[in-house]
């Protein structure tokens, strides 16, 4: 069997790189042209050249745009990355008789409430980002592909940057924090991700009637302030030296950004659980790990 990894560079794409070496052969790439191959998302039509010259069993996308606040500047290049570059890769599956694999966001609903999202409501997104994963997400289920959709929020991973690497480095300098109290969701790790992928894989591949869009998030969940707070508590007990003693909560409305940014993040996973017989932990679990893996405690 053999696997096209697009974005293997990213925070998932890293992890998938592990996760799927076990499925099959695996060609892993990003932006850069390695040997004829390309896997720009940028470029359609070199995108659909290594498709062709590859013809995967299994297409995986972990590549996006993901600059949230520059997307509603940059809305052509967000919109061919997002949502062109998907429906490419979906019709060239379904040439192919092939799976795809796509990763979605919770920025596809309207942020609003405070009930978890199910798969089944009304999408309305909020920002260029969402409305570009949207359509992006749209493309795939059109094209008749097989295929898994994963929508998923509040991704991390240890490697590169994330929210608890930033809020180490400031509350190393600063002795006072603000942090958004009103958004909330669920910190997921690109490692649980990419788990939750290649368990997926092996099951479709036996009952694709199981295809189609799933909510992937870790179990519980948090407001970006009490999980500022968490990392914060945790580095201090474990010996960092920080410099931060007061953290206060703000809502929305006093950071402002370009984009809007949805209040309620939270994921419903349940069909995603009972569908693959999957237990998703808690956040705090796999904060606590990358923690301690970024601490080297």
């Amino acid at each position: 069997m053999k696997i096209l990894l697009l974005g293997k560079n990213g925070q998932v794409g890293w992890e998938l790189q592990r996760s799927l070496a076990s499925l099959g052969d695996l060609i892993a790439l990003d932006r850069h042209v390695v040997d004829g191959l390309c896997g720009d998302l940028s470029d359609p039509d070199a995108l659909r050249a290594t498709i062709r010259r590859v013809k995967p069993d299994i297409i995986v996308n972990a590549a996006a745009y993901t600059a949230v606040d520059k997307a509603e500047s940059e809305t052509e290049l967000a919109d061919r990355v997002n949502s062109l570059a998907s429906q490419v890769l979906a019709e060239e599956a379904a040439v192919l008789d092939a799976w795809l694999i796509h990763y979605s966001t919770d920025y596809v609903f309207n942020g609003q409430g405070s009930l978890p999202w199910q798969e089944s409501d009304s999408v309305a997104p909020v920002n260029r980002y969402g409305a570009s994963k949207l359509s992006g997400e749209q493309a795939i289920t059109a094209s008749g592909c097989k295929h898994l959709i994963f929508r998923t929020s509040w991704v991390y991973g240890s490697r590169g940057n994330n929210f608890a690497k930033t809020m180490l480095r400031l509350a190393k300098d600063r002795d006072t924090l603000s942090v958004i109290s009103d958004q909330v969701g669920a910190p997921t790790g690109a490692d649980l991700i990419a788990d939750v992928t290649a368990l997926a894989i092996r099951q479709v591949l036996k009952s694709p009637e199981l295809a189609g869009v799933y909510h992937l998030a870790a179990g519980g969940e948090v407001s970006w302030y009490d999980y500022a707070r968490h990392v914060i508590e945790f580095a201090q007990a474990n010996g960092e030296q920080l410099a931060v003693n007061v953290i206060n909560p703000i809502e929305t409305t006093a950071y402002p950004t370009p984009a809007r940014r949805p209040l309620n993040s939270r994921l419903n996973t349940q069909k995603l659980r009972n569908n693959f017989s999957l237990h998703l932990p808690d956040w705090r679990s796999g904060v606590t790990r990358m923690l301690r893996e970024v601490l080297n405690k």
